[in-house]
């Protein structure tokens, strides 16, 4: 049985700190109908922190495969980016003026680790077993994983295989992140009205052989070629989950970092697949770059952005020689500066000495940084965040706030 989800207006008011935008304070009931008839009350929040967020849904219901992403992709940055990421090409695709976002509560943590891995899942072929709508050969699809085997035979295990054996048949996949999205009817009841699929996939194959750590590259003309193959497949098998069978789908490509890497990688490309369609008919480039500063790809393909970071972290050297320096990240998407974050380490702990440095960076913020993309100034010691300095992209207003001890 679907759930079915009821909405009630109600008149709970959320109190507010000072710093929170404002906002339309009327919440929204919500009756989560679940199959054994019982009914839970929850909250569509009214809280948005823009017309470019999307509400969501109280009390927050994590996704159903919560876990298996920090199991599965190696690095932290690229986490984050991944799941900010595909919230933000979603909203080409769902209205956040009209729908609510929902972690996704389809794809399992026992369906992924079956599609990423070579396990079996008893529940998902219990499941599929239980339906008239599933055959033996789905089930065999469904167990079957994603990433290639080490050989054909699939007889070679991680402890047999050979380096070879990894350099023909390297992992590519490593996470499945799904997004659901949320309409009101007329009728006042919740339902999904779309989902967003974001595939992470590997820049460098890392493995254990020969007694060693190594390490295959994965250019990224092979990766979209083996990308686009698989989600292909993780459409045909979502279009075989009951509720995800017949709704708009858009399916990203994310290309992630090197475990080591202090920026994130970034998405490639994207499809968008009418309610019910089961095939894939083209891809969609997707021209996002995250850019460390100062680093030689910096260099070369954003110049001024490099000698801007360089030049305002030898302005703080002239007064405060004793900091360590200025780490930068630059997202782009076509090319064009989006968001700019700065990191400043100190070794300096007193609140006098923290005041003095935030009061001189915002100084030098107001005065050399343009208004035209979003700035966010993280000043840190080994603790914890001191202060931070921000500004959104179109506003002269510079917003600063230091922290406590």
């Amino acid at each position: 049985m679907l759930k079915k989800i009821t909405v009630l207006l109600a008149s709970t008011i959320l109190i507010l700190s000072s710093c929170t935008p404002s906002i339309d304070n009327e919440d929204e009931v919500v009756q989560n109908e679940d199959e054994s008839q019982q009914q839970q009350q929850s909250i569509v929040s009214s809280q948005k922190l823009s017309e470019e967020n999307y509400r969501t849904i109280l009390p927050y219901r994590p996704s159903a495969s919560r876990g298996v992403i920090t199991n599965q992709m190696g690095n932290r940055v690229d986490i984050d980016e991944m799941e900010t990421g595909l919230r933000r090409l979603s909203k080409e695709h769902f209205d956040p003026e009209q729908l609510f976002f929902e972690e996704g509560q389809y794809l399992t943590s026992d369906m992924l680790y079956s599609w990423l891995d070579t396990d079996p899942t008893e529940e998902m072929i219990n499941a599929m077993q239980e339906s008239d709508d599933y055959n033996e050969e789905d089930i065999e699809n469904a167990q079957r994983a994603l990433n290639p085997p080490l050989d054909e035979e699939e007889s070679l295990t991680d402890e047999t295989a050979s380096k070879e054996d990894y350099e023909e048949n390297p992992k590519y996949l490593s996470h499945i992140l799904e997004h659901n999205f949320l309409k009101r009817n007329e009728d006042d009841s919740v339902e999904l009205a779309g989902a967003s699929i974001g595939i992470a996939l590997k820049s460098v194959f890392t493995y254990e052989a020969d007694g060693n750590t190594q390490h295959r590259d994965i250019p990224e003309s092979e990766m979209m070629e083996k990308g686009q193959e698989i989600a292909q497949t993780v459409l045909e098998r979502v279009r075989n989950i009951e509720e995800l069978s017949d709704v708009p789908i858009m399916i990203a490509l994310y290309r992630e970092e090197g475990q080591g890497s202090p920026v994130p990688g970034n998405f490639v490309a994207k499809t968008a697949i009418e309610s019910g369609q089961a095939s894939i008919d083209e891809w969609e480039t997707v021209n996002e770059e995250n850019i460390l500063f100062p680093s030689d790809e910096g260099e070369e393909k954003y110049y001024d952005t490099q000698q801007l970071v360089q030049n305002f972290s030898s302005r703080i050297e002239e007064y405060f020689p004793n900091y360590v320096g200025v780490v930068g990240e630059g997202f782009y998407i076509d090319e064009e500066l989006q968001q700019l974050t700065l990191e400043i380490p100190i070794e300096f702990y007193s609140e006098g000495e923290v005041l003095g440095f935030t009061q001189y960076t915002y100084g030098l913020v107001e005065e050399m940084f343009q208004d035209y993309y979003d700035l966010e100034v993280k000043i840190t010691s080994s603790e914890k965040l001191e202060s931070i300095i921000f500004r959104e992209a179109g506003s002269s207003e510079v917003n600063v706030q230091v922290f406590d001890s």
